[in-house]
């Protein structure tokens, strides 16, 4: 049975064995009140069991599925228009199109689905075979312009249905997979709570004499549940689009952005449930009340349940909320004396660096002879008195411009949100045999930008990959971080022969250097932190500061052997002692807050005000986080303060997916890219409303953070894209790709 989408009138259409009757139900209601019994009009008597009706969204058509072909009919002539086969399979479900009134959606047996015009009767678009299961149902969500999917096996598949995107998957969402997951964030944010809590690193729960179980999906609806949105700096006043997904042993309520589970209620926790396993559903929200109705039938026998669901009391008996403050990245307390970051402590702790620069040069200088050319010119006490002191240069034109030590010969566009980088203008090789890009930076003015390569090389352009780049050679292994520093003098780099370097950039040599047996294990990554006062590392499972000083004294006879020296002040472990895989932090301006990620795909965050841990997040990702990215703005343009909250994590086959610091929680999942095997970069725009990333199909994707679907694509890439970067000065973008090449995308 289904009901029409017109109020007036209301029509029902009902399906048996025998026939398909069509019910006006105003003049079944008018006879029923005058005690006669309503009849309906027959449309036909089908050949096979129909499986599927839906009224087409002005009631003047319906789809009738019987077997493996869909019959349109058209209601007032009451005749079939066309007939709609190309399905190896039973057809299980259909949908039309709210914004293409031609177009028609089906699902079957077969494990595919196809796009038809039901007006000619032509097949637009056929999908691949999905899965091993058979497809049961479908939905269209209008608000994104996607299609949602789902198998007898739990399985759910997310397509978009936007122009130019040809019927792209956006994302594949596993069941029990999903149910896990929220399971266990649930189990450790109780926990996480709870004062003098010790951590585990994972939570075992007895199965045994439990089936595994599978979630087959019976039916689909849309979820009036109103999320806050945190794209934007959370101000924005959309809500979050929910689904709700009814399966045979509970039911399930799927964020369309994040893919996450808001909330999971399995039937066999009503003791006085009639039904405790489910052969169909149906589930409609109350548009009045915050309030849903699930009608459930028994797969064994003959009764059916009605549950009334609350979701305002749902929610709240399923999401805990954190205990403590809220956390932000913006600093929004002084530094407290027991902060590792207080600069007095530091100061008493680290030996006075006041004269070390005067004892440099005395030292320099010293056992040298006075002169050192063999002919010394005149001091002019034999030529004829100057008559004129001083006489200044006027023919200079200034033209009001500055002159700058790394001026460029290309012009950049000021930055500005509403130009996209789409055009490639050039492609640069950063070296003469293929060579990987492992890492790419901008500098803070957006000048120059640094690369690590897969050869021991780092290598810095300009920012319009014109002309011959510097090169910073030194390590052993290849590069795995680069980083500036915030007043753009200093280079950052580790690598994999467990040093780091810290390079001059005039000079282009090291003038700091941290040796492999500095640290127990490998460093796995660096930057500077805290407005340059600190060199922030991770080396096993624990995060170090360094307090650093740099000698700029040049000795020519001992410059192999540099004065700079540092000293660690502080370090943190994780509290789950887990390898550290990626580490991010913000030095533009004075933040407290680090993020590291582990190899037991959690996300911790640190307060070093408080000098301790303040949040884990559990199962971030299907497998460890390889790059935490922070939205750190940039100085050519101003963001919301709350936007500075936001940061991407990205894991290979999992997608990236963007996390709200304020509560703790993913807002938004991003897959509609191919990042199955190699890890690859991702970036925030200077604006903070885009996200670009690599992919293996050679392309960069670019995202808007309110949607899961891409923006746009960028072609011309010759192999897998590693590393992406916007220029944070002007509308650029650049690419690196697997064989050493720079691309250099900018607006039209």
């Amino acid at each position: 049975m289904v009901f029409g989408n017109q109020i007036d009138p209301l029509l029902l259409c009902s399906a048996s064995e025998d026939y398909i009757i069509m019910w006006n139900m105003d003049e079944c209601r008018e006879k029923a009140l005058k005690g006669l019994t309503p009849r309906g009009t027959v449309l036909g008597s089908p050949l096979q069991t129909v499986l599927c009706l839906r009224f087409s969204p002005d009631d003047r058509a319906l789809a009738v599925c019987a077997g493996n072909k869909i019959s349109m009919m058209d209601v007032e002539k009451q005749s079939v228009l066309v007939e709609l086969k190309g399905h190896q399979g039973s057809v299980t479900a259909v949908e039309f199109c709210p914004w293409q009134a031609h177009t028609l959606f089906s699902v079957s047996e077969d494990r595919s689905f196809k796009v038809w015009d039901f007006c000619v009767g032509s097949l637009i678009y056929s999908s691949s075979i999905l899965t091993a299961y058979p497809l049961l149902n479908l939905l269209i969500n209008e608000e994104n312009q996607q299609l949602v999917t789902g198998s007898a096996d739990g399985q759910l598949w997310i397509f978009s249905l936007m122009e130019g995107h040809h019927y792209h998957c956006v994302a594949h969402v596993d069941l029990r997979k999903k149910k896990e997951t929220f399971t266990t964030r649930r189990m450790m944010t109780e926990q996480y709570g709870l004062p003098g809590h010790q951590y585990h690193c994972r939570y075992e729960v007895d199965k045994r004499g439990e089936a595994e179980a599978t979630f087959p999906v019976l039916n689909l609806a849309h979820c009036d549940l109103c999320l806050p949105d945190s794209q934007g700096g959370g101000l924005a006043p959309e809500c979050t689009t929910c689904i709700w997904i009814g399966s045979s042993t509970a039911l399930f309520i799927l964020n369309l952005a994040s893919f996450e589970l808001e909330a999971a209620l399995h039937l066999k926790e009503f003791q006085s449930l009639s039904v405790q396993v489910a052969g169909s559903c149906a589930v409609m929200n109350e548009p009045i009340s915050a309030k849903a109705v699930c009608i459930l039938s028994s797969m064994f026998g003959s009764k059916i349940a009605v549950l009334e669901i609350s979701l305002s009391a749902l929610l709240s008996a399923q999401q805990c909320p954190r205990a403590g403050r809220m956390l932000s990245v913006l600093a929004s307390s002084c530094v407290l004396p027991t902060s590792p970051l207080y600069f007095g402590i530091i100061k008493e702790k680290f030996p006075k660096l006041a004269n070390t620069k005067r004892h440099a040069v005395k030292s320099a200088v010293e056992h040298r002879p006075l002169v050192f050319h063999t002919k010394v010119k005149s001091s002019g006490y034999t030529s004829a008195p100057h008559m004129a002191m001083f006489s200044p240069k006027t023919n200079i034109k200034h033209n009001n411009r500055r002159s700058s030590k790394y001026k460029n010969n290309y012009k950049c566009k000021e930055y500005s949100e509403s130009f996209l980088p789409r055009n490639l203008i050039r492609q640069v090789a950063v070296a003469q045999a293929p060579v990987a890009v492992t890492c790419l930076q901008f500098s803070g003015d957006g000048q120059q930008l640094a690369c690590g390569l897969g050869n021991h090389l780092s290598l810095v352009f300009d920012a319009s990959l014109s002309g011959a780049p510097a090169a910073f050679s030194g390590h052993d292994g290849a590069v795995n971080t680069v980083c500036w520093s915030h007043d753009k003098r200093w280079l950052l780099s580790t690598a994999r022969d467990r040093t780091l370097r810290v390079w001059s950039v005039p000079r282009t040599e090291f003038v700091m250097l941290l040796a492999a047996d500095a640290f127990p294990k490998p460093v796995a990554s660096a930057q500077f932190y805290y407005m340059d006062t600190f060199i922030l590392l991770s080396s096993g499972p624990e995060f170090c500061l360094l307090k650093y000083h740099i000698d700029l004294c040049r000795d020519d006879i001992r410059r192999y052997k540099p004065k700079s020296r540092y000293k660690p002040i502080f370090r943190l472990p994780t509290t789950s002692a887990a390898d550290i895989t990626s580490l991010s932090a913000v030095n533009d301006f004075y933040s407290h807050i680090i993020l590291t990620a582990g190899r037991d795909r959690t996300v911790e965050v640190f307060d070093l005000n408080a000098g301790c841990s303040a949040a884990v997040l559990a199962e971030v990702h299907s497998r460890p986080v390889h790059r935490i990215c922070q939205n750190k703005g940039s100085s050519f343009i101003a963001q919301q303060s709350l936007a500075y909250n936001l940061f991407l994590t990205t894991a290979v086959g999992d997608g990236v997916r963007l996390w709200d610091l304020r509560n703790l929680r993913c807002v938004r999942c991003f897959e509609g890219h191919p990042n199955r095997s190699y890890p690859c970069g991702v970036a925030f725009s200077p604006c903070g409303k885009l996200m670009a990333c690599g992919a293996e199909d050679r392309h960069a994707y670019v995202y808007e953070m309110g949607s899961s679907s891409f923006l746009y694509r960028l072609a011309g890439h010759t192999d897998t894209v590693t590393e992406v970067a916007f220029n944070p000065a002007a509308s650029q973008l650049i690419t690196a790709t697997l064989d050493g090449k720079l691309q250099l995308f900018v607006a039209e």
